[in-house]
This record gives C-alpha cells, structure tokens and sequence, in this order.
C-alpha cells in the first residue's frame, strides 16, 4: 500500500467517529497524476446526494503529458460504496454536527486507487488546545529521555 496523500489537519481539526474506505470514479491523466503524488485533500469533504456518496475540493493536478484530454483538477468526484454503508453514512450526518471528510488516498496492492473517509465531529477550540499541550508534553519527554542515555 502505498499513500498517495493524507489529510495531516484532519486529526487536529475533528474527532473521529468511524473510518470507511471508498473506491474514486477517475478518468485516466487523474490517475497517472495521483501516482505522482499530485494530490492535495487538505479542503476536502464528502456530500451525499440521491443515494450517491461525492469527494468535493479535492485537488489533483492537471497530468503535464496529458494535452487535450485533460481533466479539470477541483471537480467533483463520485466514490464508490455498498449502498448500505451510503444509507447508513447519511442517516448518521443527518444528525447534529456530523460531517464526512477524507483521511488520505492510496494505491492499494492490486494497483486501485482508495480513499479512506471519516464519519467525524467538529472540535471545540479547548478540545485542540488540550491536543497542542498533549503534543507539547511528549515533545518535551521525548527530548529529556534522549538526554538522559
């Protein structure tokens, strides 16, 4: 498995709930360029619309090689899921505070691309300062253990 891309502001930002992974519908120069890496998902989220479940603002670059059949970098794509989980993923965003979001995009073993969504929830601006002071404290551990030895 190799990841192609990850969402690093996603854990910081919201608590999550569930994980899933999706399929992506792509057209052929967004897969040669998200095999380079050219792939953004730092604004990304996911909406569910008459049963079908879409990736929006994820940016993957316009393929240099690709001249006339390129693709336009910031459309929306459908993601491909069990109809059941798409039912169940909508009923749960229905409730209060609930968003999906993608986590990161990666190139399986078999050589499909994935993208790993969320179920996630909003944090509060505590929630993120007790998050940062966590990180400090065992920044701060770490580099007194490796001067101790």
């Amino acid at each position: 498995m190799k990841i192609v891309a990850n969402n690093k502001q996603a854990t910081f930002q919201y608590h999550i709930l569930e994980k899933y992974e999706a399929g992506i519908e792509l057209l052929g120069s967004e897969v040669k360029s998200i095999r380079d890496g050219r792939v953004n998902l730092k604004d990304a989220f996911c909406k569910i619309e008459k049963g079908e479940i879409f990736l929006y603002n994820a940016h993957i670059s316009q393929y240099k090689n690709a001249s006339v059949f390129n693709h336009d970098p910031e459309r929306p794509r459908r993601l491909l899921m069990h109809k059941y989980e798409i039912l169940k993923l909508d009923q749960k965003v229905k409730e209060k505070g609930l968003t999906i979001i993608p986590l990161k995009m990666y190139i399986n073993s078999k050589g499909l691309v994935k993208v790993e969504i969320a179920l996630v929830k909003g944090k509060k601006l505590y929630d993120k300062r007790e998050d940062i002071a966590k990180r400090d404290l065992e920044r701060r551990l770490r580099k007194n253990l490796k001067y101790d030895m």
